[in-house]
């Protein structure tokens, strides 16, 4: 085993500690699949293996939506992390900036990487955000925070900054309009682009579904 992936082993343990039985969809095995994701990805794309796969670990590690939308404490999290660790400090940086840039932030805003890596994190959590997977941990999500599962009466809203989208209380089936069918066409990888298209036409249909069901119609 090299130093790297001593590293890496030793991130994934940390992070396995940190969030295992977490109940909101941003538990340990959301970390897990987000890694394998990555590294498939980055395997077909100009990336950091080592940056790629650190971010990947650590990029959940202080989420903004459990820190009163605090959206320093993942950064610092990850930066306090790798430098007791002695990792670079070229590499820290770039590690934090890509958890610190990573974050879906509203229909009506940018959402842009600053570095190959970075794009390879990101599409591998959106993978992760939509599908089958996608779903169970949307509706997961809904049930931590207590929201709706539904209500015709409430449409959904494409939020023009993250204020707006961090303060979203909305029922969990608007949040498929406000994130989950967007993802498709935000991916960057050429690989994350044909992985979404299944995935995005499977929440195509259960929507289909859950309105015939709610109609009584199925």
């Amino acid at each position: 085993m090299n130093n790297q992936d001593a590293l890496i082993t030793a991130t994934a343990d940390y992070v396995q500690e940190l969030l295992s039985g977490e109940g909101s969809g941003h538990d340990w095995w959301h970390i897990y699949r987000v890694w394998n994701n990555a590294k498939a990805i980055a395997a077909q794309e100009r990336a950091d293996f080592f940056v790629v796969e650190l971010a990947a670990l650590l990029h959940d590690i202080g989420d903004h939506k459990f820190h009163n939308g605090d959206e320093s404490v993942g950064p610092r999290m990850a930066e306090e992390w790798l430098k007791r660790l002695q990792v670079s400090p070229a590499i820290t940086q770039h590690v934090c900036l890509i958890i610190k840039e990573l974050s879906f932030k509203g229909a009506g805003t940018s959402s842009a990487m600053s570095s190959p890596e970075g794009c390879v994190v990101q599409d591998a959590d959106r993978l992760d955000a939509i599908g089958a997977i996608g779903i169970a941990r949307a509706f997961a999500y809904g049930g931590y925070k207590n929201r709706e599962l539904y209500n015709p009466h409430i449409p959904p809203e494409l939020h023009d900054s993250f204020a707006a989208y961090k303060a979203s209380a909305a029922p969990t089936i608007n949040h498929f309009y406000e994130k989950l069918l967007l993802l498709k066409d935000r991916m960057h990888t050429n690989t994350a682009k044909q992985l979404a298209r299944q995935r995005h036409q499977y929440i195509e249909a259960f929507l289909e579904q859950f309105y015939a069901e709610w109609q009584g119609q199925r």
